[in-house]
């Protein structure tokens, strides 16, 4: 089942079992989608979906962090929740041993050996975890292992 089968699906049980929370983030989904097909004129596989589902994640996480300095419980919880869902539709994440490996690979394969190749690295490590690591933590790892 496609990743936008799984997610109609989803959306006709959230309706069924009157789920608000899980309505409301399939639909914003399914929304997301919809415009990127319209905007782009294309078709969405599910790669493009995952992308779609990683970047509301990160919205959300970072709207988390607002409602924490704003002491907003209500929205907190709800948020939380929110992320938990989106996740969920999402592949699991590699382990930091995982993208350790994967790091020390790309390092090797682009013969980059100071800060200066870190875009070489980056993109390569990016393109092996596409959708199943933050560029943050792949950001971080990258700079350990070339500084030292």
């Amino acid at each position: 089942m496609s990743l936008r089968e799984q997610l109609a699906a989803d959306m006709k049980s959230a309706m069924r079992n009157k789920d608000k929370i899980r309505k409301d983030v399939v639909t914003m989904i399914r929304s997301s989608i919809k415009q990127v097909e319209v905007d782009e004129r294309k078709v969405c596989n599910d790669e493009d979906v995952q992308l779609l589902i990683m970047k509301q994640v990160k919205q959300r996480k970072d709207a988390l962090e607002a409602f924490k300095q704003g002491h907003r419980e209500d929205l907190i919880e709800q948020t939380k929740a929110e992320i938990t869902l989106l996740e969920s539709y999402l592949p699991e994440p590699l382990s930091q041993e995982e993208l350790t490996e994967i790091v020390k690979e790309a390092v090797v394969a682009t013969g980059a050996e100071t800060i200066k190749d870190m875009g070489k690295v980056m993109s390569l490590v990016m393109e092996k975890t596409k959708g199943r690591a933050d560029g943050k933590v792949v950001n971080q790892l990258v700079r350990q292992h070339l500084s030292s």
